[in-house]
């Protein structure tokens, strides 16, 4: 038998008795025939053991049916799940990733991106490593492809964004520490301009402001580091010692910027003798694997890391059915920031009942369907800018022993968290990454600066 590397189209018509016309549109799908000589042709191809030459296709398409996919660093645990995520609705659409790690590192992450174009991926997914440092190659990335972040931003306009609501998360998880009775807490995060770092460490310190011991208190107690267990284990050292220097009373409560700090800071804190949660609960974020492993196990702010993938490829897919449009900027130079879908379940629904701004970026009539033109706009021009979305996910609670004793009350959204029973303290509007240049937080303490270096 002939290999199948070799068996090539005319082979397959030759066996079916049909054109290679009528073969390539049976195997491509691309236009429709009668049952009959679709099942012969199918048959034909498996018996000859016909396999398509994706690189032909790729240069008569124009669409190499790939899509890449940029991560800081392959070995957070979090990324694992939205990469398998990622790949099954990518799969379900016929498009095949191609993965890159960059190690955290801004030049590698550039030099990635470029990699991948050359490899002509039809559309990019990139968690960037930096806010401010990622911009440039994002920035002329999405200029040439569909390019959608995820969990991070890099600044308005620069391209589509998908990730969970950081800021309704963290208040999920200050109003449940006020539920049990938690008044002194400290929080333990990742320095630098992560927008994930910058928008759960201003909405717990826009969250902590509000607490009764605020009042007479000092300015939030805050470590600031960089998101792996081994922080955690060292803040719980600085932040001990910085309250045996001071001799003001011991923190209640530990707010984690990410189940592995809190992993890390529960390890140190039962090295040291405290016992968790009966002293001090300490709570993450992400929803990990290993969180729900430890001892006590994390309570901590799920992810909807499927929805943040089927929300990305829809993103990806509306671009590419566009015939996607380079970004272009204003005539003052500006980029465009196009169009906020806020905080959205993934039905649809706002999550935890906030108001979004839907609204053009040019502030026009939003009158019509979302994403609309008025009716007497102008058709889309070569200079017309491509509008931008951001869309913010509602996360869930998931109770577990680490912040209560006895059973957890398993996952879910708290009453609050998406409608229902009013949550058991009235929680601040947090101030994340959309809130206007110049809003005022609380001032962190000395303890974060040093935290840092």
């Amino acid at each position: 038998m002939t290999p199948a590397s070799d068996v090539t189209l005319r082979d397959v018509a030759r066996a079916s008795g049909y054109s290679v016309s009528t073969v390539s549109r049976v195997l491509a799908g691309s236009r429709p025939v009668g049952p009959a000589v679709a099942r012969r042709v199918r048959e034909a191809a498996e018996h000859l053991g016909y396999r398509p030459n994706q690189v032909a296709r790729a240069l008569r398409s124009r669409s190499t049916a790939t899509v890449g996919l940029v991560l800081p660093q392959i070995t957070n645990p979090f990324y694992p799940a939205l990469v398998r995520e990622l790949t099954h609705v990518l799969d379900e659409r016929g498009r095949a990733v191609l993965l890159a790690d960059c190690d955290d590192d801004p030049g590698k992450e550039a030099a990635r991106i470029e990699a991948l174009l050359a490899r002509q991926v039809d559309a990019l997914l990139v968690v960037p490593v930096d806010e401010h440092r990622s911009r440039p190659a994002v920035a002329a990335a999405a200029a040439r492809v569909p390019l959608v972040l995820l969990d991070r931003s890099c600044g308005p306009g620069v391209a589509d964004l998908v990730a969970v609501d950081n800021a309704a998360g963290m208040t999920l998880v200050l109003d449940h520490l006020a539920a049990q009775g938690r008044r002194r807490p400290c929080y333990i995060g990742a320095d630098g301009t992560a927008s994930a770092a910058v928008e759960r460490r201003a909405a717990y310190e826009a969250g902590v402001a509000s607490l009764p011991s605020a009042a007479s208190g000092g300015p939030p107690l805050l470590a600031l580091g960089d998101f792996s267990a081994a922080w955690g284990r060292e803040a719980v050292d600085r932040l001990w010692d910085e309250r045996e220097r001071t001799s003001d009373p011991a923190p209640d409560a530990v707010v984690c910027g990410n189940d592995l700090i809190a992993l890390g800071a529960i390890q140190r804190l039962r090295q040291l003798g405290v016992d968790v949660p009966g002293q001090v609960a300490v709570t993450g974020f992400d929803d990990i694997p290993p969180a729900d492993l430890a001892d006590p196990a994390v309570t901590t702010v799920r992810q909807p890391v499927r929805d943040i993938a089927v929300e990305a490829v829809r993103l990806l897919e509306r671009r590419l059915a566009d015939g996607h449009r380079a970004g272009r900027r204003s005539a003052d130079g500006r980029p465009d920031d196009g169009r906020t879908i806020g905080a959205r379940a993934a039905d649809g629904r706002p999550a935890d009942g906030r108001p979004t701004d839907d609204r053009p970026a040019d502030g026009a009539d939003a009158g019509g369907p979302p994403g609309a033109a008025p009716a007497d706009a102008p058709g889309p021009g070569p200079d017309t800018p491509v509008a931008r979305h951001a869309v913010r996910l509602a996360p869930h609670l998931v109770v577990r022993a680490s912040t209560v004793s006895g059973p957890a009350t398993g996952a879910g959204p708290l009453p609050g968290a998406s409608g229902g029973a009013a949550p058991s303290r009235a929680a601040p509007a947090p101030r994340s990454a959309g809130s206007p240049p110049g809003a005022p937080s609380p001032q962190p303490s000395p303890l974060s600066s040093k935290a840092a270096q």
